[in-house]
């Protein structure tokens, strides 16, 4: 993700979430919050280029890379994006050395769920009420074995 990407981000943003991240939460994570790692995808269309997933993630104490914010716009669903950049997300987290990976989702997104858990993802806890549109649990998942995303280095 780079600056120029923000404004279509939050646009995105307010699309697909009850509670979206403000505009300047982007530019922070992009300008100066030196533990923030951000991705984009971008698709081709007619009109040009258009942002179609996005997640921000943080590297904590340099062993917990901890997913944030992953989503993919309404068009672009089901065409593999959320797994690939899931992918991604998980190999840089390794290779900037994180062990672990965490992240909240809400109890009722079982599609979600689903795909972490594809990832090795397991639930950890339940934060009760930690959604403010409507008070639902959100699961705390993580990833044991960041490790194994690390891509082998060919010789």
């Amino acid at each position: 993700m780079q600056l120029a990407d923000v404004a279509a981000v939050h646009k995105l943003e307010e699309q697909i979430f009850p509670t979206p991240w403000s505009l300047n939460s982007y530019f922070f994570e992009v300008e100066q919050n030196s533990a923030s790692h951000q991705w984009v995808i971008e698709a081709q269309h007619a009109g040009g280029k258009a942002i179609a997933a996005y997640a921000v993630c943080w590297l904590l104490g340099g062993e917990e890379f901890h997913i944030a914010n992953i989503a993919v716009a309404p068009a672009y669903r089901r065409q593999g994006l959320g797994r690939r950049l899931l992918a991604h997300v998980l190999a840089a987290g390794a290779e900037l050395g994180a062990h672990t990976a965490a992240l909240e989702v809400r109890a009722s997104n079982q599609g979600a769920q689903a795909l972490y858990a594809q990832f090795g993802f397991e639930v950890a806890t339940v934060r009760r009420g930690y959604y403010q549109d409507n008070h639902e649990d959100a699961l705390l998942m993580l990833q044991p074995n960041l490790q194994a995303f690390l891509q082998p280095q060919s010789s």
